[in-house]
């Protein structure tokens, strides 16, 4: 059990697992914050490309590793929008039978909310589970990239702490603290603002939920396209006329929601609880209407062309 373990635990050794979009930059980030960081995925170019192009140390057998930062995809390969958790799974039980107990487990790949808990389970209560989702954006990645003020759950509360010295560098019991200050015992860390909360469920539900309102402002700005098209209005006229109230932020509806992350999350909120959310249902339908819309805009075109 997690509790007879010894709570603080070094930090010399950091294995990045996923060296995908998200995977990659987070072991950079840590190579350049002075860790002995490595990298492992089940796709071996990745780990080449890893090595070659940015120094990330392969690895093959998890047992000296301190820390593991899981970044793995958790969608099927098949259906990008579709959740799956099979590959996490997989780590988890590689990590269970091959790492040294009372590690550090840090998942930043985003989870229904239960998994991080499934996960502990499957480790047998033997290793410091945390859920630190990440927020990170490829195409903001100098202002939101690894190092921003980040959500962080633990299973357990030496879980959360443990967490949290690894993250930011200091340890403390209150919550929704965001400052490093004095008077705290200081360890060497990340040096990444953490915001806690009480359970490792309503971290997970955090990530989530952030894409689902995301997905709620984009489709809004497909409808209300449809909306000025359908009754001869300018669009970006009135779009950027509403935008000048200081709290309206009206996006632009571009050619529908798509990318790995926001209907995928979406559709994991969705799962999430026996209470269906008809606003996001309804989102759904709007952005299916607006891609056709779209469809039938570049058909009309082409034939215009022609």
């Amino acid at each position: 059990m997690i509790n007879h373990l010894k709570d603080e635990i070094s930090f010399d050794k950091i294995l990045v697992i996923g060296l995908g979009q998200l995977g990659l930059p987070v072991a950079k980030y840590v190579k350049e914050k002075g860790f002995d960081v490595y990298g492992y995925d089940n796709n071996q170019l990745a780990m080449d490309n890893a090595e070659k192009q940015h120094g990330i140390k392969k690895i093959e057998n998890f047992r000296d590793v301190d820390v593991f930062m899981i970044c793995i995809s958790t969608h099927r390969e098949d259906d990008i929008s579709s959740p799956q958790v099979d590959g996490l799974m997989t780590i988890t039980r590689k990590i269970a039978k091959e790492a040294t107990n009372g590690k550090l487990v840090s998942i930043e790949s985003t989870v229904p909310s239960g998994t991080t808990r499934k996960m502990f389970e499957i480790l047998e209560h033997r290793f410091h589970v945390v859920h630190a989702p990440h927020r990170w954006y490829a195409l903001e990645e100098d202002v939101h990239g690894v190092n921003q003020l980040r959500v962080i759950g633990g299973v357990c509360d030496c879980c959360l702490r443990t967490g949290i010295r690894f993250y930011n560098g200091v340890e403390h019991e209150e919550r929704s603290d965001l400052e490093y200050y004095s008077g705290t015992k200081s360890y060497r860390s990340l040096r990444i603002p953490m915001y806690s909360v009480s359970t490792v469920e309503l971290a997970e539900l955090s990530k989530i939920i952030e894409n689902a309102d995301r997905y709620l402002q984009i489709a809004f700005a497909e409808d209300l396209y449809m909306f000025c098209k359908a009754n001869r209005i300018s669009f970006a006229e009135l779009r950027d006329a509403v935008n000048t109230k200081w709290n309206v932020n009206i996006l632009e509806p571009r050619d529908g929601i798509g990318g790995h992350c926001i209907p995928k999350d979406t559709r994991m909120f969705l799962e999430s609880s026996e209470i269906k959310s008809k606003i996001l249902i309804a989102a759904q339908e709007v952005d299916k209407n607006y891609r056709k819309y779209i469809e039938g805009m570049i058909k009309d075109l082409k034939q215009i062309n022609h």
